[in-house]
């Protein structure tokens, strides 16, 4: 199993200032983020369990996966989430060269805006890197082009297939605070850990008086 803190160290977020990583309030606030999506029946499935405890999210879209289910995407929006960039192939900032890592941003965003104008007008202004792999310069040109960099506060670490569903749910009751940002994934790879994390994680924390909230 890779190394990865679930509880993300208070020095890295010191570091990287410029992003977000959780946002203080006083209202028991958290903010539920789907990464990789929208995939078939997974993200309805998500959107489904969501709707239960009428709670909204951000999802992270992946644009490949965008143009190749768009009326996931729209269900996505229909349902009043917001949506964010996760560039358009899935690629890691580290092992990309700036100038491919901003055109890959761009397809990706080409591919929100398109269908997101369709439904409500807006514009995304919200993008997470690939596995949190993002690099000084890559980050400062996205910046410029008025776009939060969403990172998180508490990894579900549900794509991790060595660790069981209820190691995942743990990850996350035991690490979440007012104004927690939590990464979970709508993708095939997670939704065993998934399946079993989420519908319990909401009920826990609807019955501790936590209000979900979509990032804007």
């Amino acid at each position: 199993m890779s190394f990865y803190w679930i509880k993300t160290n208070a020095f890295i977020k010191k570091i990287f200032s410029n992003h977000v990583w959780a946002i203080s309030n006083t209202e028991n606030k958290i903010y539920l983020t789907f990464d990789d999506g929208p995939i078939p029946e997974i993200t309805e499935w998500v959107l489904e369990e969501l709707k239960k405890h009428n709670a909204k999210a951000t999802f992270f879209c992946i644009g490949h996966n965008i143009e190749k289910h768009p009326e996931i995407f729209k269900k996505v929006i229909n349902d009043a989430h917001s949506v964010g960039n996760h560039t358009f192939n899935h690629l890691n900032g580290w092992k990309t060269s700036t100038k491919e890592y901003l055109e890959n941003f761009k397809l990706c965003e080409d591919s929100i805006s398109n269908l997101q104008s369709k439904i409500y007008n807006l514009k995304s202004k919200l993008f997470r890197p690939p596995y949190g792999k993002i690099k000084f310069s890559q980050s400062k040109k996205l910046r410029k082009l008025g776009y939060k960099i969403i990172m998180w506060d508490v990894l579900s670490a549900d794509y991790d297939t060595a660790i069981s569903p209820e190691k995942c749910l743990e990850n996350v009751l035991k690490n979440v605070s007012s104004g927690s940002i939590i990464v979970f994934h709508d993708s095939v790879k997670a939704f065993p850990n998934l399946e079993y994390t989420l519908p319990r994680a909401l009920k826990y924390w609807q019955e501790k008086g936590f209000v979900f909230e979509k990032l804007d």
